[in-house]
């Protein structure tokens, strides 16, 4: 199939396979080398580039999902003020050995020193979080990130696409009479953005009521389980497999409501003892009438994980999977408080095979379409 794009500000032109990565049509087509493929699965972050502006994974991202878009590679950046100032920090503080991960790591630096000019030691370390270095230690590339952060590159950051939170999210529709939805958390978990809504075919009274009831909801979501609460306080489990890998997260949170608004706000942390992983989240959600029959759960999710499983809430695959455990949960609810029978929540939340039902319903939208 033929494929036109920008590379590094100029047009190209190629016929390209319909399998063939980014990051293959970069190395193999342009003679890129600069790009480096590590594990091929958009773990390691070694293949970073920049698609209009914004950091992706080439080996993970097709080439002709890129027509018509905007390319750079690092050795686009030979002239970029940013890319110039962090090449001269890591040379000066040691942030590099073998140099296999350095591509793709001072692509994710220059972001961060664009989009965080506040950045503190932990934010960079988070940020960093996608980029694994298997030499350096990471003390001497948050050195030299930090370094340039102070000196502070008089540039603007580069305009970027305007690109929808939750691409695969369908956006409510405007309703007059219906609550306002309570604001996004204001920065207080440094980490990612999501948007989930969840129909249900119950009137928001009866929503609401058993929104209220934290164990309750916990019971519809496959794997969780409220152990105690008081005041506002709950503390609970989550049991999660993907694979042969078992995760099980013991944390706290504190729920507040507000009955006028049909609106309320989570926020709490978890850890697993057996991969040492983190997690912290803030939810604002709202329940809003759609029709004296119907309601709408709204969710402002923010989150961050870190650890050894952190690499799984990273991507946007991430919107998709909380999309689809949010409507299995609103059905389990749904079929619960309508008196329904339904089929048992599973003990343990299944990753995988929740990945893979995403991954099903998307190759069979893509060739539907």
């Amino acid at each position: 199939m033929r494929l036109a794009l920008n590379v590094n500000g100029s047009p190209v032109s190629a016929d390209v396979e319909p399998r063939t990565s980014l990051a293959d049509f970069l190395r193999e087509s342009r003679l890129l080398t600069g790009t480096h493929l590590g594990c091929e699965h958009g773990i390691c972050g070694a293949c970073t580039v920049l698609l209009d502006g914004e950091p992706v994974r080439s080996c993970i991202t097709l080439a002709l999902d890129c027509e018509d878009r905007d390319i750079r590679s690092i050795e686009g950046l030979d002239d970029d003020p940013v890319a110039t100032a962090l090449r001269a920090a890591f040379t000066a503080e040691h942030a590099l050995q073998c140099g296999y991960c350095t591509p793709g790591m001072m692509m994710t630096a220059r972001d961060i020193v664009l989009r965080l000019p506040e950045a503190d030691e932990e934010r960079i370390r988070l940020e960093l979080a996608g980029n694994l270095c298997r030499c350096t230690g990471y003390v001497g590339i948050v050195r030299a990130i930090q370094r340039v952060l102070r000196e502070r590159p008089h540039v603007k950051p580069a305009p970027r696409a305007a690109v929808p939170a939750g691409r695969f999210v369908t956006p409510a529709p405007a309703a007059t009479t219906a609550p306002a939805a309570p604001a996004p958390p204001q920065a207080a978990i440094p980490g990612d953005r999501l948007t989930v809504r969840v129909r249900l075919s119950l009137p928001r009274d009866v929503v609401w009521r058993a929104i209220q009831d934290p164990a309750s909801v916990a019971s519809c979501v496959p794997g969780a389980r409220i152990l105690s609460q008081e005041n506002g306080r709950l503390r609970g489990e989550v049991l999660a497999s993907l694979g042969p890998i078992r995760a099980r997260f013991t944390g706290e949170a504190v729920v507040t409501y507000d009955p006028a608004r049909y609106a309320g706000r989570l926020a709490g942390e978890g850890r697993d003892a057996g991969t040492a992983t983190r997690l912290s989240g803030e939810a604002a959600f709202a329940v809003i009438e759609e029709t004296p029959a119907t309601s709408v759960i709204e969710l402002e999710i923010s989150y961050a994980l870190r650890g050894a499983l952190a690499q799984m809430g990273r991507g946007a695959i991430v919107q998709v999977f909380a999309r689809e455990l949010a409507e299995t949960t609103g059905r389990n609810l749904e079929a619960r408080l309508s008196g329904r029978s339904s089929t048992p929540t599973p003990q343990r939340l299944g990753v995988l095979s929740l990945v893979l039902r995403v991954i099903w319903q998307q190759l069979r939208g893509l060739f539907s379409r």
